[in-house]
């Protein structure tokens, strides 16, 4: 299954570096540009998610400190709220499903770029769908980097770990760090928040320079579409906030009337600062005339 996998990323590459007129930087991009489009509604889900946590903070934390030592009021409130604290998890799950890309796409490189006799024979065994003989050799320079192997000044190891933080960052939500005894997915998603781009940075070290090209456009990528998805999000809220509420009317007995009765209302002067009705002006008029 695995192998099929493999074989599968590398023709994918294969096919993309013949697309774009043989420039394996290009084909790493396009490759993650589909990746990301692919993975799109998981990614707004998560930013959604955590973007939903950012507003309710202010109520989570209330919650926490008033019912610290009665988890399952706690839970209760929460669920009042909207708010369910698994959901704090969504921010690393994207990050998650990185890891079987991130094997996949290393055999891929190493299939494609590799220079030995038997490096190519093993390509030539895991395609089939792709002429070699018009792809070979494979460019495998861009700058100052052999793209088959890692970054000897390690300048993408820390643009890969900067540009994670950075991703994580824009949706993390604003907690107060005592109050991630009370709830453990938030005191996870804090640590993720330092570890992920710090593992992957470690990892970078020793990646194939290619490897680390497709990390950082990824992030790139995201960090745009986050900031996309915030902005959206904020003129929604501007608008929903502008928009005029339901005022409520009272009768005589001090019972709410129906909704459709408001506007009629509103006509009407006000007494204390409280809607008059149709039926009270009329009870006014003939007590005045008496």
């Amino acid at each position: 299954m695995f192998d099929a996998f493999y074989n599968f990323l590398t023709e994918s590459l294969l096919f993309l570096y013949q697309l774009v007129g043989n420039n394996y930087i290009l084909a790493i991009t396009v490759f993650t540009i589909i990746i990301r489009v692919i993975t799109l509604p998981l990614n707004l889900r998560q930013q959604r998610s955590m973007m939903h946590t950012q507003e309710l903070q202010p109520q989570i934390s209330a919650i926490q400190k008033k019912y610290r030592d009665n988890p399952q009021k706690m839970q209760e409130e929460f669920t009042k709220i909207g708010y369910n604290p698994a959901d704090a998890l969504m921010g690393c799950l994207p990050m998650l499903i990185q890891f079987p890309i991130l094997i996949g796409m290393y055999r891929a490189i190493q299939y494609t770029l590799g220079s030995t006799p038997l490096d190519l024979y093993e390509l030539s065994l895991r395609t089939n769908t792709v002429d070699l003989a018009s792809v070979l050799p494979i460019e495998n320079t861009f700058l100052w980097l052999n793209l088959a192997q890692p970054d000897p000044f390690y300048i993408l190891p820390v643009l890969v770990g900067g540009g994670m933080y950075l991703q994580q960052k824009l949706f993390m939500p604003t907690t107060n760090p005592q109050n991630d005894k009370d709830n453990p997915a938030a005191a996870m998603t804090r640590s993720m928040l330092y570890t992920m781009p710090l593992m992957f940075g470690m990892f970078s070290l020793s990646f194939p320079a290619g490897l680390s090209i497709y990390f950082i456009v990824s992030n790139v990528i995201g960090i745009g579409q986050g900031y996309i998805t915030k902005r959206n999000m904020d003129r929604l809220k501007a608008e929903a906030a502008l928009k005029p509420k339901p005022q409520v009317v009272f009768d005589d007995e001090g019972e709410a009337e129906q909704p459709q009765k408001v506007a009629a209302a509103k006509s009407q002067p006000s007494t204390n600062g409280r809607t008059t009705t149709r039926k009270q002006q009329a009870k006014k008029k003939n007590k005045s005339k008496r």
